[in-house]
This record gives C-alpha cells, sequence and structure tokens, in this order.
C-alpha cells in the first residue's frame, strides 16, 4: 500500500513539475499576425464574404486537426493573430470562384497575403459536339 502511494504521489510531482515547462515552452513559441486580401483575378477588387480557411501542417506536408475559418470584410480582408510559426495550408472558398488551396510557411510577426480568386472556367463534355477538335478522317483505300 505505501508502495502504490508513493508511486502515485512520484508521478504526481512529475507532472506538476512537466507541466509548467511545457506551458512556458509553448508561451514562448514565436506567434504571427496573418492578414488576408482576397481578390479577383482579373481586375483586383476585393472577394467579400469569401470563407479563408486555416490548417497547420506537420513535417511530412500532411495537414493536422484543428484549424480556424475567417470570413473577408467588404474589402476582401480578414485577419487573425497568435499564429503559431510553421507551416499552414490556406484555402479560399468563395461563391462562383474557383476554390484556392495553397501552403504558406509563417516565419514573420506580420504577413500580408494577397490571394486572387479565378472564375470557373468551362468544362469539357463528352457529350457535346467539338468539331474543331476532330482529328480528320482517315481515308480508305479505293
Amino acid at each position: 500500500m505505501k508502495t502504490a502511494t508513493r508511486n502515485v504521489l512520484f508521478l504526481a510531482l512529475i507532472f506538476a513539475v512537466a507541466l509548467p515547462l511545457e506551458a512556458k515552452k509553448k508561451a514562448s513559441d514565436p506567434l504571427s499576425t496573418l492578414n488576408f486580401v482576397v481578390v479577383r483575378d482579373e481586375n483586383e477588387k476585393p472577394v467579400r464574404n469569401a470563407a479563408v480557411v486555416m490548417h497547420p501542417v506537420d513535417e511530412d506536408g500532411n495537414q493536422t486537426r484543428g484549424g480556424m475559418e475567417l470570413k473577408t470584410n467588404p474589402d476582401g480582408k480578414a485577419s487573425y493573430e497568435g499564429v503559431p510559426y510553421g507551416k499552414l495550408r490556406i484555402q479560399v472558398l468563395a461563391n462562383g470562384f474557383q476554390t484556392y488551396g495553397g501552403d504558406y510557411n509563417v516565419h514573420e510577426p506580420n504577413m500580408e497575403i494577397t490571394i486572387k480568386l479565378k472564375r470557373p472556367t468551362k468544362q469539357y463534355s463528352i457529350y457535346e459536339d467539338h468539331d474543331e477538335h476532330k482529328l480528320p478522317e482517315e481515308k480508305k483505300p479505293q
């Protein structure tokens, strides 16, 4: 019984010392302020109410759990303070535009990221007639 009590007290002491050290380490990690500007590609006008989604990325390039979603204001701007340094996957979604995605390395105290959204392109369908893309018919031997 005394051994079990000693083990519990020993583990409690280790956690009591280790947790504040880990918290201090995380508190001293550098943080950044990200400022996003979302504009149209063709005329550089702001895109309002676009969703800017941020996901942390690990060393292997895989998206990790967690993340944050922001909405742009009428000027196409959104910002977020307290982003830890490292890789960040940014996705931007807006009605009537192609979805944008890219990885960024957060390494400065203040970063401004400008994202240009494109309109969707015409899709190619096998069910439509595409005469201009047909190859000339082969001549049959007579």
